[in-house]
């Protein structure tokens, strides 16, 4: 075997990761930008929300059926049609401007965006020799991770100069530079269109029916009260039916869709659990963060996107030492030294004040970052030892799908388990601030004698202006004490994650050769 590939093979992967680059920098880039996006188009935060959701919706239902519509289609007809598509909805989706439109579009970027990072990893296992693998899967790590980075930083500099619509029409000339690539590097195949009239069609029906109301649930339901909305309580309904049909169809054809019997293997059970756990903590702690600067800092986006931006350059620097450590360190320890970091910054900000700002936040930035960076490759590599080459599509789409639900069901959780822990700290905190309390009534009689000095009050307006300063103070100080409980969760997570590598089994020396087939 060749201990290195062609150039049109490398050509092939980067063009692949740039597109995983741009289905990164859309879903951070836009999600930073939201509440602009919403406002320009007249729509409330609740309706605003969709555009978020629909795009997630589109991305998570495409996972599955991409390994049978390559093969139906060809890969290289496939992914460059796929790409052109997501160039022209990304320039539909910047010139939007009614609500409806913008939410179609997204439905349908999503879809095109959903098969990049997965495709991505196909091409390393099939382009590039096991020698050469680990390379492969640095690149496509340094663009998720640029992707993560760069695009809250840029779509916070591009709102403030040309305003939100340049933040799609920045991915164009990048997205032509991937078809390009793609078209001039993968091989011309034959499409295999008989493929059409052995589809799992009924398991792609349930699936996509029930995946589709399970992250529209899960998007919404924070907002819609939960089960105390018919349409949340509908859209259970319809997914838990449609899942366990799916499930039942996909054990009894005789070519399903995903292989679920998968996990029934110890590495890929274990594997599945803890690429579940990291997802919560992935996409949860880029939920928190972002939120907490807003609503206690009161920092803007791009302010927001700088801090962010600061994992960007650890991630850079520790991936592509990766490749040269799995080959000295068994995979097992990497990936706890990963958890480890990640859940040691987490603990660290559940220590938050109201004083803990941008500065504060630099070493578990780092730390994180460093955690992550080390993190993915092996934890992918050891969820898929003894897996066949012919069932690595399968563990790559029930791996993908996997860790996308524990971001989309942790960040739901977290909305939820925020809001009940500040009323929980509020109520905590208001029993104490009590006008019996004579440390209260000299803090009242304070602010109150600062109000009447400041002019404009007098004592009746003043003593309203103090308990309502008062009011705010404990509030404030509940949705701190909220999010470091929630930071903490997260670091429960990653420690649980942690637990699961007593089972792992040790990848053999050509684990790493199929190791991108799961960490998508």
């Amino acid at each position: 075997m060749t201990t290195d590939a062609p150039l049109r093979n490398w050509i092939a992967v980067l063009g692949a990761s740039v597109g995983c680059f741009l289905a990164v920098f859309s879903i951070q880039g836009t999600g930073s930008l939201l509440a602009d996006i919403q406002s320009s188009l007249g729509a409330s935060a609740d309706e605003g929300s969709w555009i978020q959701t629909a795009y997630l919706v589109g991305g998570t239902v495409i996972i599955p059926p991409i390994g049978w519509l390559s093969r139906t289609f060809s890969t290289r007809l496939f992914l460059v049609g796929n790409g052109l598509l997501f160039v022209v909805l990304t320039i539909a989706c910047g010139l939007a401007r009614e609500l409806d439109h913008m939410i179609a579009l997204r439905a349908l970027q999503g879809l095109t965006a959903g098969v990049m990072i997965p495709v991505a990893f196909t091409l390393i296992i099939t382009l590039l020799p096991e020698a050469r693998q680990a390379v492969g899967l640095s690149i496509w790590a340094i663009s998720i991770a640029l992707g993560t980075a760069v695009g809250p930083v840029l779509g916070g500099w591009l709102m403030d100069i040309w305003g939100w619509p340049a933040l799609f029409f920045v991915g164009v000339v990048p997205g032509l530079v991937m078809v390009a690539m793609l078209w001039a590097s993968l091989e011309p195949e034959p499409m295999q269109l008989g493929l059409l009239r052995q589809g799992d069609w009924l398991g792609i029906a349930t699936m996509t029916v029930g995946l589709g109301c399970l992250q529209t649930l899960l998007e919404e339901g924070e907002r819609a009260d939960w089960f105390d909305s018919t349409m949340i309580v509908r859209l259970a309904a319809i997914a838990a039916l449609s899942l366990l049909l799916f499930v039942w169809i996909e054990l009894k054809v005789k070519n399903p869709l995903v292989d679920l019997r998968l996990l029934a293997r110890r590495n890929f059970a274990a594997g599945s659990l803890a690429m579940f756990l990291f997802g919560i903590a992935l996409f949860g702690s880029l939920f928190l963060l972002p939120v907490y600067l807003a609503r206690v800092q009161g920092y803007n986006a791009a302010q927001i996107g700088l801090v962010v931006a600061w994992t960007a350059l650890p991630q850079l620097l520790t991936i592509p030492l990766v490749p040269l450590l799995l080959k000295r360190v068994d995979a097992r320890w990497l990936a706890g030294l990963g958890l480890a970091l990640f859940a040691a910054s987490n603990l660290m900000i559940s220590a938050l004040t109201r004083d803990v700002a941008a500065e504060q936040l630099l070493v578990p930035n780092v730390m994180r970052a460093l955690g992550e960076g080390l993190l993915l490759t092996p934890l992918s590599m050891l969820a898929i030892v003894g897996i066949a080459a012919a069932d690595a599509a399968s563990a790559s789409a029930l791996l993908a799908i996997i860790r996308t639900l524990g971001g989309s069901i942790g960040i739901a959780a977290l909305k939820t388990f925020i809001a009940r822990r500040e009323q929980f700290h509020v109520d905590r905190m208001s029993e104490a601030v009590s006008l019996l309390d004579e440390g209260t009534r000299e803090r009242l009689a304070a602010l109150k004698h600062f109000f009447m000095e400041q002019g404009g009050s007098d004592a009746v307006i003043a003593g309203q202006k103090a308990m309502a300063a008062i009011a705010g103070s404990v509030n404030q100080q509940a949705t701190v004490m909220a999010f470091g409980d929630a930071f903490y969760m997260l670091a429960a997570a990653l420690l649980l994650s942690l637990a699961t590598i007593a089972v792992w089994r040790r990848p053999t020396a050509a684990a790493p050769a199929s190791a991108g087939a799961a960490a998508n």
